[in-house]
């Protein structure tokens, strides 16, 4: 395997375009429903392998029959879920996304079994073996965080593996538990407000900055429609997003961590891949779902013209 994905995995159940929520038991008709594997693990292990990397992710689902189609979509998609751990009696964690018009997503979501993710359900042997480990979702599957896995982490980091760490929640309390990894990844994805949680700054830069100071190589800070922040010793630079007809916003950033590493991993400098990362964020945003849009590597570097 190329990369490995360690972490949150979910299964997302999408409705657009949603402009209300009926009142009692009315029913609202939709243009398309939808159920993809999701998550910072998950859908980012699905966008690297349409990039065409090979990927196997850990993690844990449950049982049930969410757990079936996660592990089953997965694998269709071209994902090694060798590792997935399945937990007896445990939901696996779901979303339900009604988009809005504008690609907008309010969400409804229960964690399940992410929560109780520890490094014993990982296969250090596995991980020495990558080019590239992503972590997604440091801050809500928090028993990775470890001592025995930050040891890991910086002896495959010692033999030249690139880590990359993106977020999931906007809780405070849990993106500041997330620092500890900081000194143990290569490059760290947040979305601004996360980074401006995890922090306490008052502007973008600021929080990038202090950020970087914990460790990492480049802290590379989401932007949404205004692209994103690349930050690393050498200084600052921002990368403009790409003008797409936008349908649902699901996966963005997923797709940008997907492209980024997929950049690195081609020998690209940072910049360069966090164009990667935007054209193929901006895929994704033209579809619905967290994978949809993206079809290969060849397409999605096209969208950069």
């Amino acid at each position: 395997m190329t990369v490995a994905t360690v972490g949150v995995h979910i299964v997302d159940i999408l409705a657009r375009p949603i402009d209300h929520i009926p009142e009692g038991q009315d029913t609202v008709l939709v243009e398309q429903i939808r159920l993809t594997a999701a998550g910072a693990a998950a859908g980012t292990a699905v966008d690297l392998v349409k990039l065409g990397n090979s990927v196997i992710t850990m993690g844990a689902a449950g049982d049930d029959e969410l757990g079936d189609f996660l592990v089953a979509v997965l694998a269709k998609r071209g994902v090694d879920v060798s590792r997935l751990v399945r937990r007896a009696g445990e939901q696996t964690a779901a979303s339900i996304l009604p988009i809005r018009p504008d690609g907008g997503r309010p969400s409804f979501h229960v964690p399940g079994a992410n929560l109780g993710v520890t490094y014993a359900d990982l296969d250090p042997d596995v991980l020495r073996g990558v080019r590239a480990i992503h972590l997604g979702g440091m801050d809500v599957t928090f028993g990775l965080g470890d001592p025995a896995f930050f040891a890991l982490l910086d002896e495959v980091r010692a033999s030249g593996t690139v880590i990359t760490m993106d977020l999931l929640s906007e809780m405070p309390d849990l993106l500041g538990m997330a620092r500890a990894f900081l000194p143990h990844v290569d490059y760290v994805l947040p979305n601004e407000l996360q980074a401006l949680l995890m922090t306490g700054a008052s502007d973008v830069g600021e929080a990038a900055r202090a950020l970087l100071a914990d460790g990492p190589r480049g802290v590379l800070v989401t932007l949404g429609a205004a692209g994103s922040l690349v930050v690393t010793p050498e200084g600052a630079e921002a990368v403009p997003a790409l003008k797409v007809d936008v349908a649902d916003t699901t996966g963005c950033g997923d797709a940008y961590c997907a492209g980024f590493l997929t950049g690195l991993l081609h020998g690209q400098d940072v910049l360069t891949a966090a164009r990667w990362g935007t054209a193929a964020a901006a895929r994704v945003a033209t579809g619905l779902g967290s994978d949809a849009g993206l079809i290969d590597l060849d397409s999605t570097l096209r969208t950069l013209g």
